[in-house]
C-alpha cells in the first residue's frame, strides 16, 4: 500500500497550480468568513476587523508551502530571487513606483469636477480598521497586498500557468481566479459591499484588466515579484485609503482598464520573452 504522505506529495506535484489554489483560497478564507459572520450578525464574538489584513498573506504562504513540497529549498531561493529581483532597468522602476501616482494624480481633479472638492491627502495614513499610521501605511500595504498576494498570483502561479498555456490564457484564468478569491470580502467590507450585485460583472471586468496589467509588468521585467508587488502596493493604497473615496477608485480602475487594452491590443504583451522557463 502507498504511503499517503508520498501519495499526497506526488498529487502536489503533478497539479502544483491547482494545491496553491485551494491553500491560497482555504487561508485566506478562514480569516475573512468569521468577519462574514459578525457582520451579517450570524455570530457576535469580539473579533477585531484589523485581522482581515492577514488575509493578504494566503497567496504567499500557500505559495512558500506549495514551492517547499515540490522542489525544496532550491525552488524557495529561485522564488525568493524573483521575489527581490531589482535590477530590471531604470524605465520600469520608474514605471512601477510613479505610475500608479499618475493615476492618482489624474483621478483628483476628476474628482473636483464632480464633487466640488479635493481629496484630503491626509486621509491617505489612515487604512480600514486601524488607528492612523501616516507614511507606515505603505509598508502595510507592500507586506499585505503587495508582497502577501503577489508572490503567490505573479511569483508563483503565473510562471507555472504560462509553461503550458499562452500568455493571455494564463492571464485570463488566473484573473478568474484571483476575482474568485476576493468573494467573502463582498459580505464584509464596507468599500465592497458598496458595490453591490449589480456592479460584479464590473468588477470582474476590473480585475482581468489588472491582471494583464501585472502580467505585462511581469514578463517585461524579466520575472520580477518586486515590481510587481510595488505598483499594487501603491495603487491600492492611492484607490483604498480614506482619502480615495467613491469617484477617486472609480477613475483609477477605469484608467488601468484603459491601459490593459492599450496593453493588449498595441505593446504585444503576450509575445515578450517567457521566464517561466526559470521557475522549478
Amino acid at each position: 500500500m502507498s504511503n499517503p504522505p508520498v501519495q499526497n506529495s506526488n498529487i502536489i506535484k503533478r497539479h502544483p497550480v491547482a494545491a496553491y489554489y485551494v491553500l491560497a483560497l482555504g487561508i485566506s478564507w478562514l480569516v475573512e468568513i468569521p468577519l462574514v459572520a459578525v457582520k451579517q450578525g450570524w455570530i457576535d464574538p469580539p473579533i477585531p476587523f484589523a485581522i482581515h489584513y492577514l488575509a493578504a498573506f494566503g497567496p504567499m504562504l500557500a505559495a512558500l508551502l506549495v514551492t517547499g513540497l515540490i522542489t525544496g529549498s532550491e525552488g524557495l531561493k529561485e522564488l525568493f530571487g524573483r521575489v527581490t529581483k531589482w535590477r530590471v532597468g531604470w524605465k520600469w522602476a520608474l514605471f512601477c513606483t510613479l505610475s500608479p501616482l499618475a493615476a492618482f494624480a489624474v483621478a483628483c481633479p476628476v474628482a473636483w469636477l464632480i464633487k466640488g472638492e479635493w481629496p484630503d491627502l491626509r486621509l491617505l495614513g489612515q487604512a480600514n480598521y486601524l488607528p492612523y499610521l501616516g507614511i507606515g501605511v505603505l509598508f502595510l500595504w507592500l507586506a499585505t497586498y503587495g508582497f502577501g498576494e503577489e508572490i503567490g498570483w505573479r511569483g508563483f502561479a503565473l510562471p507555472r500557468m504560462q509553461k503550458t498555456l499562452s500568455v493571455s490564457k494564463a492571464t485570463l484564468v488566473l484573473g478568474l481566479m484571483w476575482a474568485l478569491w476576493h468573494t467573502p470580502a463582498f459580505f464584509y467590507l464596507d468599500t465592497y459591499e458598496k458595490l453591490g450585485v449589480l456592479m460584479l460583472p464590473g468588477f470582474v471586468f476590473g480585475v482581468l484588466c489588472g491582471a494583464v496589467m501585472f502580467t505585462w509588468i511581469y514578463n517585461s521585467t524579466g520575472g520580477s515579484v518586486l515590481m510587481v508587488a510595488i505598483w499594487h502596493a501603491i495603487f491600492d493604497l492611492l484607490s483604498a485609503s480614506k482619502a480615495g473615496q467613491d469617484i477617486i477608485p472609480v477613475a483609477m480602475s477605469a484608467l488601468v482598464v484603459a491601459g490593459a487594452l492599450l496593453i493588449a491590443n498595441v505593446d504585444k504583451p503576450w509575445n515578450f520573452s517567457r521566464v517561466e522557463k526559470h521557475v522549478l
